[in-house]
């Protein structure tokens, strides 16, 4: 929590409206989120991907950029993540965990239409989130929070038996996903880049070719849930 705006104004010797207008700000980027009321206040947060990723986002819609360019970029960068992942000495315990429980509830949740984006993409952040270099986590990582909510949004709105998400489909990339971990948990660099990148490309097709028109949206990504 941040001191009440009255200990701000002795603090820092500035007049009421300047701390509004600062309070104002530190919302506005994310930073804070203020709560009205007797119990309110200012609770601070820290910067996220996901904050990152609508900014990049705004920045992209206003040169018209689409999401093909942005899964474009991710097929050449993710692969790479999953190269690191696998290039890991402690990948046992700090990389595959995490990767067979984003597959475990693949699995689970297989049988539910509706849980099958989202669960896919929990699977390819993880992918980046273990890479172990902070900045690829940072900026891939909010590649693939605007690429998750434009893959969402196709699915949600315009999934049907005619469309490429069909069960034979989903069942193919669960099978990559398990050929990734794999070649992660055997320490084999090559071969996990090798398979990130034939999924991808997969993976991308099918949703280019269910909305190949729409341009990067910026307000998808501010209702998308926070990546860490």
């Amino acid at each position: 929590m941040l001191p009440s705006q009255e200990s701000l104004f002795a603090e820092f010797g500035v007049s009421p409206p300047a701390v509004r207008e600062a309070m104002h700000i530190l919302e506005s980027e994310g930073l804070i989120s203020v709560r009205r009321g007797n119990v309110g206040g200012a609770v601070v947060h820290l910067p996220s991907a996901a904050r990152a990723a609508h900014l990049i986002g705004m920045v992209l819609q206003t040169r018209a950029a689409t999401p093909a360019d942005v899964s474009e970029a991710l097929l050449h960068l993710e692969p790479i993540c999953a190269g690191m992942c696998a290039a890991r000495a402690d990948r046992m315990t700090a990389v595959v965990p995490h990767l067979r429980a984003a597959i475990d509830l693949q699995v689970a949740e297989f049988d539910t239409p509706a849980r099958y984006v989202p669960n896919a993409r929990r699977f390819h952040e993880e992918i980046v989130q273990r890479c172990g270099n902070e900045p690829m986590i940072l900026v891939i990582g909010a590649l693939e929070v605007i690429w998750s909510a434009h893959e969402s949004s196709v699915w949600s709105d315009e999934c049907s038996p005619g469309d490429p998400m069909h069960p034979p489909t989903m069942r193919a990339a669960l099978r990559d996903h398990n050929r990734l971990l794999d070649a992660i948990a055997d320490g084999d660099s090559a071969r996990a880049v090798r398979v990130a990148q034939n999924h991808l490309a997969a993976a991308r097709q099918n949703t280019l070719a269910a909305a190949s028109s729409r341009t990067i949206e910026a307000k998808l990504i501010s209702n998308g849930q926070e990546w860490t």
